[in-house]
């Protein structure tokens, strides 16, 4: 899944500031946290960004579907334990006191059934007392379709645009990313189709109820998109 761009991930979001969003859900953590033993579990981990600043506060663990990723996360975290999962379904035999999935990682579940698997999923890790936070993907009203978007990469060895319309189809977002890449190697064009669904968010609080948490929203989140914070 997404196995091409996964060496081009980091330098696509090189504007993303990791460190103040691990600082704001080091604040909500504090607020919130009742357990003691301090085990964090990243879903979704991607390359690991979130998780080597989470690890100077946590015992921490990634899981992510995309062994590519995981690769560079390893390399970028040595020290730290990952496991190649799906978050719908994953079971890793032992339980968390914190667990994160961030990033709008869960819109790519795509239905409300694969939504209420996975925060289950998730829920059964938790410690009693744990918290469950997740970064929710847009709304169906917040989700604007015909929209353009682009991601320009300029270094001496690596040129790169990423260019995308947005579109929806029913409660499915979707854009075809296309991506024009030059290195020392030489140029291609090609085109990855990424789908997420549009979950309400009367929607996203049913799912943290039916897998037993209590659940509260923070409307500013990590970067305006908000926060689902569920306790067990």
């Amino acid at each position: 899944m997404f196995s091409k761009t996964a060496q081009y991930y980091d330098w696509i979001y090189s504007q993303k500031d990791y460190r103040a969003e691990v600082n704001k859900l080091l604040a909500i953590i504090r607020k919130n946290h009742l357990s003691v033993s301090e085990r964090l579990l990243d879903v979704a981990c991607g390359t690991g960004q979130h998780i080597q600043y989470l690890k100077e506060h946590f015992d921490v663990e990634g899981l992510d579907i995309n062994p590519e990723l995981l690769e560079l996360a390893h390399q970028r975290n040595p020290e730290v334990t990952f496991h190649e999962g799906d978050m719908i379904d994953f079971d890793l035999g032992c339980k968390f006191d914190v667990i994160t999935c961030l990033f709008s990682s869960i819109g790519y579940v795509k239905t409300q059934e694969n939504l209420k698997k996975a925060i289950e999923s998730m829920a059964h890790h938790l410690n009693p007392g744990g918290l469950l936070i997740i970064e929710p993907w847009f709304t169906p009203q917040d989700w604007h379709p015909g929209t353009l978007h682009a991601q320009v990469v300029d270094e001496p060895e690596l040129k790169m645009i990423r260019m995308n319309l947005s579109h929806s189809e029913g409660r499915i977002s979707y854009f075809d990313f296309h991506y024009l890449i030059g290195t020392l190697d030489g140029i291609e064009h090609f085109v990855e189709r990424h789908e997420l669904g549009l979950f309400e968010k009367e929607e996203m609080e049913a799912a943290f109820i039916a897998a037993d948490l209590q659940v509260t929203f923070d409307e500013g989140g990590l970067i305006g998109r908000g926060l689902y914070i569920g306790t067990a």
